[in-house]
């Protein structure tokens, strides 16, 4: 996915405007979030935005809203990286209204061009935006520049899996990234793309315990047809209790890849099957 920026200002002054309302998207959901007999059990129970891909932004967070999801993972299609704080004031508040919180994003590129690398972190800093998904080059200019990065901005990189073929195809293609790396370089652990690459998603959650950051929760059945959560081969419950055994705290991102021009129905489906897993829990 590709990213764009808006005319650049000064980044002290941006900075500066992000910060002077930082928390104001992470009170009800936050709050919501931490009940552990709640709806969703004490996870983040959100969304990928890339699910409603063909909505417009607007439309895409009133139908989020309407499905429980308070939190958002967005992809650059909806909100668009950009630097002027007129700008991230707008979707601040935009995101306000709907009562959305937006908690990560991507996915994007890193490589060792430092510069575009801070303007996606000063936009992420300047949203309260605390996990950036990635796909970063695998190279150690990029790695030396995400390091640097995610300590000076305390925001997570996680790698993002895209299946066969993609840089980062199996498990051990992201233990190996982000071995001995910064702490914050972690895992967008993508259900859906572990099972087309023929993987485990538990085995992955298991293997990254502790540089997990992200989930995308997807499912797929027989390694290429994309399904409704719960009607393909993914283990629902299995990554449930992985995620809480290692009391997993960033954004649970349902994310499904068919019928985008209105995914709501199945969609709901796929949360009602998840709401039968974490019953189990």
């Amino acid at each position: 996915m590709k990213f764009e920026t808006l005319k650049s200002v000064s980044r002290r002054d941006f900075l500066a405007a992000g910060a002077a309302s930082a928390a104001a998207l992470a009170l009800a959901p936050m709050a919501r979030a931490a009940d552990d007999k709640g709806p969703w059990r004490g996870f983040k129970m959100g969304i990928q935005s890339y699910s409603m891909r063909e909505f417009s932004v607007e439309k895409a967070l009133e139908a989020s809203k309407k499905l429980d999801l308070l939190f958002w993972e967005t992809f650059p299609g909806h909100i668009k990286v950009g630097a002027v704080p007129a700008y991230v004031a707008e979707q601040r508040e935009m995101l306000k209204k709907a009562g959305i919180n937006l908690v990560a994003y991507g996915v994007v590129e890193f490589d060792g061009d430092e510069a575009k690398a801070r303007t996606i972190f000063d936009f992420a800093k300047a949203m309260g935006i605390t996990s950036i998904s990635a796909n970063p080059k695998k190279d150690a200019a990029t790695f030396k520049v995400l390091d640097k990065l995610v300590e000076e901005y305390n925001i997570n990189v996680a790698i993002h899996n895209h299946g066969p073929g993609a840089l980062y195809d199996k498990i051990d293609d992201v233990v190996n990234a982000v071995k001995d790396h910064h702490p914050r370089v972690g895992a967008c652990v993508d259900t859906g793309h572990y099972l087309r690459s023929k993987e485990s998603p538990v085995e992955a959650i298991e293997r990254l315990k502790g540089r997990v950051f992200g989930v995308h929760l997807k499912d797929v059945k027989d390694a290429t047809q994309f399904k409704i959560v719960g009607e393909g081969d993914l283990d629902v419950l299995g990554c449930l209790k992985a995620l809480r055994k290692q009391n997993y705290e960033h954004c649970l991102a349902l994310e499904y890849e068919e019928s985008p021009k209105n995914p709501v129905p199945d969609l709901e489906i796929c949360l009602a099957n998840v709401r039968k897993a974490l019953a189990q829990l």
